[in-house]
């Protein structure tokens, strides 16, 4: 699979950038990066099977985005570090594989943490009665009313903005069979935006999520499908199942203006070879094109550096 520094050619090299501390940083890690079920494997080894789960942090403050299988370690370390006594989970939506990982989430069960949920709209229920369902006997042995974290959810209006300490926030709503919110955050001028689970209109454009995506640092695209499979050329057509292309994913980003487009979501099919050949092809039209791994990293420096991606420790 091809070196991930490779793709941010455009980011400026300067031995001075390590005078930038981290709280001066935007910085998107990846605990979880596959759709619809994880996919565990020798196959999948590198770019990781666990379901979506992304964490930014910047000025001291940290936004969970989606509780998938990816959390339980995030959890933990959040643990082991002493920084879980307050959370923020935003969810894209409500759908298994973005939750599946909260009732694995160790700071759930710490006394004195302090976690807030949110959500856009969820079909009919409220966010608070979707978590606690997920957790009922016999399915799950804790019942979440028993958990011992002070748990807050919210549910977002169609288009919010609110901040969670120096990260700002704004939403959009997106094309899936069940309602999906995309999330914008920007830190000290630099931006990253989170837009999983969207289904494009073949030839069109969602100028919704070119409007929130304007000018982004990043742009984490659900990328589950290759073009082919959408149109049903290489099995049932993928029409209909609210998910999306890295052609899509290009228009957007090019549409948009953005600088780095990674590709999210996989298919709990693709092996890392098939991830990295649908990079390749992306690069093709889109240079700066990466694949979204686990326990990789985008930080996004201050001025005057660019973006940089580089693996985590």
């Amino acid at each position: 699979m091809a070196n991930p520094t490779d793709s941010t050619k455009h980011a400026p090299r300067n031995d001075t950038r390590d005078r930038t501390t981290k709280d001066e940083a935007l910085e998107v890690r990846f605990w979880g990066v596959r759709g619809s079920l994880p996919s565990p494997g020798g196959e999948t080894a590198v770019v990781g099977g666990n379901t979506a789960c992304v964490e930014v942090t910047g000025g001291g403050a940290r936004i969970i985005l989606d509780a998938g299988s990816g959390i339980r370690a995030l959890g933990d370390e959040l643990v082991a570090k002493n920084e879980h006594q307050r959370v923020t989970i935003l969810l894209s939506h409500v759908h298994w594989d973005h939750v599946l990982g909260l009732p694995f989430f160790t700071p759930l069960y710490m006394t004195g943490s302090e976690i807030c949920l949110m959500s856009g709209a969820v079909g009919g229920m409220s966010l608070r009665d979707v978590l606690k369902a997920q957790m009922i006997k016999p399915l799950f042995p804790v019942p979440f009313e028993v958990v011992s974290s002070r748990v807050r959810t919210v549910e977002l209006p169609e288009r919010a903005r609110f901040a969670v300490g120096p990260l700002e926030v704004s939403t959009a709503v997106l094309n899936h069979p069940d309602p999906v919110v995309a999330y914008r955050i920007d830190f000290a001028g630099r931006s990253v935006v989170y837009a999983t689970d969207t289904e494009h209109e073949e030839g069109k454009v969602d100028q919704r999520l070119v409007e929130l995506a304007r000018g982004a640092d990043v742009l984490v695209y659900d990328a589950q499908y290759t073009p082919e499979e959408y149109r049903g050329e290489c099995g049932p057509t993928k029409r209909g199942w609210g998910h999306s292309t890295f052609e899509a994913g290009i228009r957007v980003a090019r549409d948009a203006g953005v600088k780095t487009l990674a590709l999210f979501h996989h298919d709990p099919r693709r092996s890392d070879d098939g991830v990295s050949e649908i990079v390749q092809r992306a690069r093709a039209s889109f240079p700066n094109t990466v694949a979204a791994r686990e326990r990789t990293s985008l930080r996004l420096e201050a001025e005057p550096f660019g973006p940089s991606y580089r693996t985590s420790s």
